[in-house]
C-alpha cells in the first residue's frame, strides 16, 4: 500500500534524526560496485573541507556526518570519508576510529607508519598530529572524546565524594542493607 506525500516526508524526517538508522546502514553489506554507486549520498554525509594548508598532495575531498553525541557534549560519534590524497591532520580531542571501507597509511611525527584498512581500529590521542595518505578512498566511524583537564577531574572527584552521602542508593543495595 502506498504512502501519502506527507507520510513519506514524516518517515524521512524521523529516519534522519534516528541514529539507529545510521547503525543499520553500517551493518549492510554490498558489492564494491554498489558501494561506489551509493557512496555519494547513501549515508547523508556533508562536505567537510580539509584546511588547504594541511593538504600535501592531490585534491582529497572529505565528508562527514555527526551520528550521536553525549548529553555532556564531551563525546560524539561521526561517520567520515575521504577520497585520494595526502594531508596532515591535527587532533584536538581523543579520537578512536574504526575503518569501514578502503584504507589509508598514517604516519606519526616520529615517522612511524601504519596501514589502516577495513576492520581496523586506532586511537589518535589529543594533541597528536598525523599525516594521512589515502590511495583511493577511506570511510570510517569516528568516536571523539574531549578529555577533562587534571584539575577538572580532581574537582569532579571531590564533588562526587562530597555529594555521595546524599545520593539515593540503588533499590537492590537498600534491600540488602535491611535486616531480614
Amino acid at each position: 500500500m502506498g504512502k501519502s506525500a506527507q507520510e513519506g516526508d514524516d518517515i524521512d524526517e524521523l529516519m534522519a534524526d534516528d541514529p539507529t538508522v545510521e547503525l543499520d546502514m553500517l551493518e549492510e553489506t554490498m558489492t564494491i560496485e554498489g558501494a561506489k554507486e551509493l557512496r555519494h549520498d547513501a549515508h547523508g554525509l556533508s562536505t567537510a573541507a580539509i584546511p588547504s594548508n594541511w593538504i600535501l598532495q592531490g585534491n582529497p575531498v572529505a565528508r562527514d556526518k555527526r551520528l550521536a553525541g553525549s548529553s555532556d557534549q564531551l563525546a560524539s560519534a561521526h561517520m567520515w570519508d575521504c577520497t585520494a590524497g595526502r594531508f596532515e591532520w591535527s587532533y584536538d580531542h581523543d579520537e578512536v576510529v574504526h575503518v569501514l571501507e578502503g584504507s589509508a597509511v598514517i604516519e606519526d611525527a616520529a615517522g612511524a607508519q601504519r596501514t589502516l584498512q577495513s576492520g581496523d581500529t586506532f586511537l589518535f590521542p589529543a594533541g597528536s598530529r598525523y599525516q594521512w595518505h589515502v590511495a583511493n578512498y577511506v570511510r570510517k566511524v569516528v568516536f571523539v572524546y574531549s578529555p577533562l583537564s587534571r584539575e577538572v577531574r580532581l574537582i569532579k572527584r571531590l564533588l562526587e565524594r562530597l555529594t555521595s552521602p546524599f545520593r539515593r542508593k540503588p533499590a537492590t543495595a537498600a534491600a540488602a542493607a535491611r535486616p531480614g
